[in-house]
C-alpha cells in the first residue's frame, strides 16, 4: 500500500525505527523453532460500542503483523453478551477496519459461530469432572471467591456428581431456570493466588434475544470461556492481547490443555493511553448518553468514526501506530504525537486554499471599479504536481478580523493604521482609514491603497514587507459554516476524574468548555463550493479543515448553489497550540 511505502521512506531517512519489537521477536523465535509454520492473528472486538484510537493500534498491530509475515488475520466479533450488542456496532466496526486500509477477506467470524462447539467443549469438561453447575448467585460467588490476600472457599455445590451436573446443564440450556439462578463453573483451585483460577464462571443463564442466533440460546458463554477456544477453533497462532489479560493467560491455557485442542500462543502488550482522552467504551458511551457529545462520531471523540469525520486520514493513524510502537510497560502518549502524524500526512496531500472565518471588510480605494483579476495560486508547495488554480481579486475584499489591530502590540506584522502587508498571491496594500459603527464603536471596514507595481510573481514585486495575510473576494466567495474543534478534555488524564457508575459524569471541570465553536458567515474561495464530505484542505495560516458529513446539498439543489450548507470541521491547527499552555 502507498502508506507502507511512505513508512519505509521515513525509516530510510531515520525518522522511524525499524518495525522490530518484542512481539515480532517472539514470532521470529516461534517460526525459527518450528512451533508454528505460519502466522495467523485476529482482531476480536466486542460489538458493544464504536471502536476508538486504542482499537486502531490493535488493528494495525494484528493486521500489520499478518501482512508482514505473509500470514492471515481474522476479524472476529466477540458477541457473547446479547444485552449490550447491536448490529449497528458490527457494521461500524467493519467500516472502521476497512477505512484503516485492512481486509479480512473471507475470514469474518463471530464467537456465536462457535456456540454449539463451546457447548460440546463444556460437556467434555463436565464429564471429566472439571466443571460443575453452581446454585450460588452472583453476590455469593463474589463472596466465596476471596480476595488478593485471602483464599476463596469451595461452593457447597462443587462436588455434585458428573451425572447431576450434566442433567442440570442440559436443563439450563433448555431454559428451565430463571436468569442468575445457576451458572456453570470450571473446577480448578479456590485457593489459587491467581483469582482468575478460582473456579471461574463459564456460562450464565440469560434469557435474551441474540442479534444473530435469536432465541436459540438462553445460556451464554463468558468471555474468558469463549476467547481461547475461539482462537483455537480458528487456528490462531499468536493471540495478541493487552496487558490486562496477562493474568487470564493461565486460565486460557488450562482450558486448552484440559480439552487437548490447538494451543495458540498469547502475547500481551501495553494498551494505548492518550493524554486529554478517555479510552474506555463504557465512558465514551456515557458521554454519548448524557449528550455531552453529538454521538459516537462527534469529531471530538477518539472513536475512529469521530476521527474520520474530523478529517483524520487512515494513513495518519497508521503512521501514529507505527511511530508509538508496542511495549510491555504502561505509558501515556501525548496526543500531540497523533496530531503531528496528521500534520505530516496532510501537509503532503491537502490542497492550500484561502478562507476567512471572521470576515472584516476591506476596500482598496485606488483599485479600479468593476475590475476582477484572476490570480495564480499554488495548490500545494509540497507537491508541484498538484498545479495551480485561479482565484478572483477585486476592489472589495474580506480579511480576518485578527489580521488588523488599531493599536498593534510590538512585533505585530499584520495590518494596522499606516502599515503595509502583502495580500497572498496579490499586492502590497497600506491601511489608510478605519470605519467604525457609530453606535458600538466596532471596526466594520478598512480603507486601503495598493501598489500596482507589487503584484506577486511580477518582476516589480521585489519590494518586501514583513507581513503576508490571506483574503477572499466577497462577490465571488462561497458561504460556509466552520466548526472549530479542540480537545474535549482540559486535563491530561480525564480517566482519573470522577466517573460514577450509573450516574452522570461528575468531573464537569475537566470538560473543555471551548471544545467546539460554531462560526457562521464564513467566506471561502469560490472553488470550495463544490467540495464534498471528507474533502480535506489547508486553510492558509489557519489550519487543516475537512468538509463535514452534514455538508450535503438538498436533493434539488445544484452543488455550487448551496448557501449556508457548506460546513468545515477544523481537523488540526498548523502547530501545537497547547504546547505553551502546558508549559505555563
Amino acid at each position: 500500500m502507498e502508506n507502507d511505502k511512505n513508512l519505509e521512506n521515513e525509516r530510510a531517512t531515520g525518522e522511524l525505527p525499524e518495525r522490530k519489537n518484542f512481539i515480532r521477536d517472539i514470532i521470529d523465535d516461534d517460526l525459527k523453532m518450528g512451533k508454528y509454520n505460519t502466522v495467523h492473528t485476529r482482531f476480536p472486538p466486542e460489538p458493544n460500542g464504536y471502536l476508538h484510537i486504542g482499537h486502531a493500534k490493535s488493528i494495525c498491530l494484528n493486521f500489520g503483523i499478518a501482512n508482514d509475515y505473509n500470514g492471515l488475520c481474522n476479524l472476529r466479533f466477540d458477541d457473547t453478551n446479547p444485552t449490550k450488542e447491536e448490529v449497528e456496532y458490527v457494521e461500524s466496526i467493519k467500516e472502521d477496519v476497512r477505512w484503516l486500509g485492512f481486509d479480512w477477506g473471507d475470514r469474518m467470524f463471530y464467537a456465536s459461530d462457535y456456540f454449539d462447539q463451546l457447548y460440546e467443549y463444556a460437556m467434555v469438561l463436565i464429564k471429566k469432572g472439571k466443571a460443575y453447575v453452581d446454585d450460588l448467585n452472583a453476590d455469593q460467588i463474589r463472596e466465596y471467591r476471596g480476595t488478593l490476600t485471602e483464599p476463596g472457599k469451595n461452593s457447597p455445590y462443587r462436588n455434585r456428581t458428573v451425572e447431576e451436573n450434566l442433567d442440570l446443564f442440559e436443563r439450563m440450556c433448555k431454559g428451565e431456570f430463571p436468569d442468575g439462578s445457576r451458572t456453570l463453573r470450571a473446577k480448578i483451585d479456590m485457593v489459587s493466588p491467581n483469582l482468575n483460577m478460582r473456579d471461574p464462571v463459564m456460562y450464565r443463564i440469560l434469557h435474551a434475544t441474540h442479534h444473530r442466533t435469536g432465541d436459540k440460546w438462553c445460556i451464554y458463554p463468558m468471555y474468558d470461556w469463549a476467547h481461547g477456544q475461539s482462537d483455537s477453533i480458528e487456528g490462531i497462532t499468536h493471540s495478541i492481547c493487552t496487558l490486562e489479560f496477562e493474568d487470564h493467560r493461565p486460565l486460557y491455557n488450562w482450558f486448552l490443555d484440559e480439552l487437548g485442542i490447538h494451543h495458540p500462543r498469547q502475547i500481551e502488550f501495553a494498551r494505548l493511553n492518550l493524554t486529554y482522552t478517555v479510552m474506555s467504551k463504557r465512558r465514551l458511551l456515557q458521554l454519548v448518553q448524557e449528550g455531552r457529545v453529538n454521538g459516537w462520531d462527534d469529531p471530538r471523540m477518539p472513536t475512529i468514526s469521530g476521527l474520520r469525520r474530523r478529517g483524520y486520514t487512515p494513513e495518519s493513524i497508521r503512521l501514529f501506530a507505527d511511530r508509538i510502537g508496542v511495549s510491555k510497560a504502561d505509558s501515556m502518549i501525548d496526543v500531540s504525537v497523533l496530531e503531528d502524524c496528521l500534520r505530516a500526512d496532510l501537509n503532503k496531500r491537502a490542497p492550500r486554499v484561502m478562507a476567512v472565518i471572521h470576515p472584516l471588510k476591506l476596500i482598496i480605494e485606488n483599485y479600479p471599479d468593476g475590475v476582477v483579476e484572476e490570480l495564480d495560486a499554488v495548490n500545494n508547495p509540497e507537491d508541484t504536481s498538484m498545479g495551480t488554480r485561479k482565484i478572483p481579486f477585486s476592489k472589495v475584499l474580506y480579511i480576518e478580523q485578527d489580521d488588523f489591530r488599531e493599536n498593534p502590540p510590538k512585533k505585530y506584522f499584520r495590518l494596522s493604521p499606516g502599515a503595509e502587508v502583502r495580500l497572498r498571491y496579490a499586492y502590497i496594500i497600506k491601511c489608510v482609514g478605519v470605519v467604525k459603527d457609530p453606535k458600538t464603536g466596532e471596526i466594520v471596514e478598512l480603507r486601503c491603497t495598493y501598489d500596482p507595481e507589487t503584484k506577486s510573481g511580477s518582476p516589480q514585486s521585489a519590494r518586501k514587507v514583513k507581513g503576508t495575510i490571506h483574503w477572499v473576494s466577497p462577490q465571488h466567495a462561497a458561504d460556509a459554516e466552520v466548526r472549530v474543534y479542540d480537545r474535549l478534555f482540559s486535563v491530561k488524564d480525564p480517566s482519573g476524574e470522577n466517573w460514577s457508575e450509573g450516574s452522570r459524569f461528575a468531573g464537569k471541570d475537566s470538560i473543555n468548555p471551548n471544545s467546539l465553536e460554531v462560526v457562521k458567515g464564513c467566506k471561502v474561495e469560490p472553488g470550495l463550493a463544490a467540495a464534498k464530505p471528507q474533502d480535506r484542505f489547508q486553510f492558509e495560516r489557519l489550519g487543516y479543515y475537512c468538509v463535514d458529513d452534514d455538508s450535503q446539498p438538498k436533493a434539488d439543489e445544484p452543488l455550487a448553489q448551496r448557501p449556508g450548507n457548506l460546513i468545515f470541521n477544523r481537523t488540526v491547527t498548523l502547530r501545537d497550540t497547547w504546547a505553551k499552555v502546558e508549559k505555563s
